[in-house]
């Protein structure tokens, strides 16, 4: 049975690969010697990291059970950060795992959520890591852009969509359909905040984990997107013509997505009032 401490050593060989755009083989062993109370099982495993400033990029993972907490929060963990205002147990301290490629920052145990936190800096990208290991069956990973609008126009939004419709290694028009009626997963979405995009997954079958987030690194970083101006037109807006005499008129899955949500006067209101308090940043655009 794999230990929590090969199952962390594991997911940031499998990290590493795919942030560093680079092959990396490694192997995950056992050990009967270690003490029960130091051991998780695989599907305790998750991880969050931040890239640097200037990369506007993150790629975190957390407990799905706290997930809707965590995503409202942005890059806030807890009340206390990583500085836990209680301390934790002995039972509660886990060892921190190394990895060449990742330098050990600081480790805690958050005692609001019963985890324990490692994080780590990615030495080749500047990526901060933040691995959190709970006793909670769900595994979750997402990577989250920084993307603050300079306009209303929707286009992180649209950029979201877009993503998600084919990549360099997975060609099909729509993965994501895909995913939501073949794998095992237990959330499977994305999000656009006014100042961030969020692309989540999460599954308690520990190789269709690793299956979404291989899909979803490749989305994120080498959409068809790019190369296709037609899945922009598709996500976005274009016009179609029914019939020859009919009038052109605007479709698009975003445009038609938006429709509902300005004919909603909760989320009219909700705009309005956001407007008005934060007036001078992304959040009141």
């Amino acid at each position: 049975m794999l230990t929590w401490r090969s199952a962390r050593m594991a997911f940031l060989a499998y990290l590493s690969a795919t942030v560093g755009g680079r092959t990396t083989a490694f192997r995950v062993g056992t050990s009967a010697a270690r003490g029960a109370s130091r051991s998780r099982s695989l599907a305790n495993a998750a991880a969050m990291s931040y890239l640097s400033p200037t990369a506007g990029t993150s790629v975190w993972g957390t407990s799905a059970a706290r997930f809707q907490g965590s995503v409202g929060a942005a890059t806030t963990t807890s009340s206390t950060s990583l500085h836990s205002t209680v301390e934790a147990t002995t039972n509660d301290a886990i060892a921190a795992i190394e990895h060449p490629d990742f330098d050990i920052v600081e480790t805690d145990h958050i005692t609001e959520f019963g985890a324990s936190a490692i994080l780590y800096r990615h030495k080749k990208s500047g990526a901060e890591l933040l691995s959190l290991s709970t006793d909670d069956d769900n595994k979750c990973f997402g990577i989250t852009f920084r993307t603050p609008p300079q306009d209303s126009t929707g286009v992180p939004h649209i950029l979201e969509h877009s993503v998600l419709c084919g990549s360099r290694k997975y060609t099909t028009k729509d993965p994501f359909v895909q995913l939501l009626q073949g794998s095992l997963q237990t959330f499977l979405n994305a999000f656009t905040y006014p100042d961030r995009t969020c692309y989540v997954v999460a599954s308690q079958n520990t190789k269709d984990f690793y299956n979404l987030i291989n899909v979803y690194a490749d989305a994120v970083f080498h959409p068809r997107a790019i190369s296709d101006p037609m899945v922009h037109a598709q996500e976005g807006w274009h016009l179609e013509l029914e019939n020859v005499e009919d009038p052109l008129t605007y479709k698009g899955v975003v445009y038609n997505e938006m429709k509902g949500v300005y004919s909603s006067p909760d989320s009219l209101l909700q705009r309005e009032a956001q407007q008005s308090i934060f007036p001078d940043n992304a959040y009141g655009v």
